[in-house]
């Protein structure tokens, strides 16, 4: 598309018609003022098996079921209500969070933190906190760390969510897929397998409790109330025990990877730049003081430490492409016929680094999208200069709770503690990897305690 100078093109697979979109005006046509012919999801292997046959909200193509999960998903899940129920959890994964840090600084000298691991096991221990009550399958670590049992897990996550992005054959060529030949089938099987084994004993004896021996207790998480959901006009249940299972994993899919990515790269960024680190910080100390850790109820003043997350889903994006939609209906866009069936692909990196949009766009620059009048920054975009959390009918129902992990993770992890680079290093290679957009080698950073003993959680 660069050789080409376009900002739209069509690339024909198979019998699919592939738009790829750089630009942020078609990006609005597409997904807000076309909203409804773009509203469906293409039916890939890959979202097949992590959906469970299509039960979910996320990747099911337009229909009864995608409204009916979109409908639960929005009013029952995550809602304002329903999130401000499930604030004291989350908080309770701050703290846990920071604990393990603090356990990882070696008794106040200091300590390597290897911080794609902490962010991508935060972000685990939040959302199966919210889902289904539960930090550890095992035991867990002396220090706070995950055990073997969560790492499979979340890596488990990882590898759907590696394999949901990646480009198959047998998607376009469907009579392919029974000899998977790029191997992407077994491979997301037996992800998914790992998963089920952790999650489906809990699923399943939550739902005998409540179905089968109906026991009176109270409702603790999202589980509870997707297993007590009935029908208005039958009083059965609403949702299948496969339903259930389908949109736990959907959800924790969703929470995993944007918080942690963002923040694993935003720390990269401002270990190389202190200037922009010691502003967190001071924003950090100004708001919060060192009395006491981080609240949500600090997040609407940390202006600054959302500004460093926005830039972050800006300059460095999940993944190249939004989840890709699906045209219901032959259409227009930019003067470009596309043919019903289309599948479009929005590209993040396309827009967060567009030049036509942003002022030296590979430039690392959180203070770009502060506001004039000091109004609050947000992490999404309703223009598209960049796609964060997406937009429009298909845009991601759980845009609050995002940003909410993602900002309170980066403000714990700056508030609590000095970071620099490790002895050896003279500055954080920035380096994307081969095959996605992580850092090509995962951010290790020397940790120290910045506040009083006695503010830290002790174990």
């Amino acid at each position: 598309m660069e050789k080409m100078n376009t900002q739209i093109a069509c690339i024909r697979l198979g019998r699919v018609h592939v738009i790829t979109v750089t630009s942020p005006e078609v990006g609005q046509e597409l997904l807000l003022r076309q909203d409804s012919i773009f509203c469906s999801r293409p039916v890939h292997m890959s979202t097949e098996i992590s959906t469970y046959g299509y039960l979910t909200v996320a990747l099911t193509p337009y229909g009864e079921q995608w409204k009916k999960m979109r409908r639960i998903v929005t009013s029952e899940v995550l809602s304002t209500q329903r999130l401000r129920w499930l604030q004291d959890k989350r908080m309770e994964e701050v703290d846990h969070l920071t604990r393990w840090v603090y356990n990882l600084c070696n008794n106040d000298v200091g300590g390597l933190v290897k911080v794609r691991t902490v962010a991508q096991h935060y972000c685990g221990n939040v959302i199966r906190k919210l889902m289904i009550n539960k930090r550890y399958f095992g035991e867990g670590m002396v220090d706070g760390g995950p055990g073997p049992e969560e790492i499979e897990h979340v890596d488990s996550l990882f590898k759907i969510l590696g394999y949901i992005n990646a480009f198959s054959v047998s998607d376009y060529l469907p009579w392919l897929r029974r000899f998977d030949l790029d191997g992407h089938e077994k491979i997301l099987r037996n992800a998914l397998e790992n998963i089920k084994k952790y999650n489906d004993p809990v699923i399943d004896e939550r739902i005998h409790m409540w179905r089968v021996k109906k026991e009176k207790k109270e409702v603790q998480d999202i589980l509870d109330v997707l297993i007590l959901l009935t029908d208005d006009s039958t009083g059965s249940p609403l949702l299948s025990s496969s339903e259930i299972k389908a949109q736990i994993l959907d959800l924790m899919l969703a929470a995993v990877d944007n918080p942690s990515h963002a923040t694993e790269w935003a720390f990269a960024e401002m270990i190389n730049e202190p200037k922009l680190l010691q502003r967190a910080v001071e924003e950090l100390d100004e708001v919060v003081g060192k009395d006491r850790l981080v609240q949500e109820s600090d997040l609407s003043n940390l202006n600054f430490i959302k500004a460093c997350a926005r830039e972050a889903f800006r300059l460095h994006p999940v993944s190249a492409f939004n989840v890709p939609h699906v045209s219901t209906a032959d259409t227009n866009v930019a003067g470009y016929f596309i043919p019903k069936g289309s599948h479009v692909f929005i590209s993040r990196t396309g827009l967060g680094r567009n030049p036509k949009m942003w002022k030296e766009p590979l430039k690392f620059k959180p203070e770009r999208h502060l506001n004039p009048d000091g109004s609050q920054v947000v992490l999404s975009d309703p223009k598209l200069g960049l796609l964060s959390f997406s937009t429009g009918r298909r845009g991601c129902p759980g845009v609050v709770l995002g940003s909410t992990m993602t900002t309170m993770l980066l403000a714990t992890l700056l508030h609590g503690f000095t970071w620099t680079m490790p002895p050896s290093m003279v500055s954080i290679s920035l380096a994307e990897a081969e095959h996605d957009l992580t850092l090509s080698k995962p951010l290790v950073g020397l940790a120290k305690p910045r506040l009083a003993k006695n503010v830290y959680p002790t174990l």
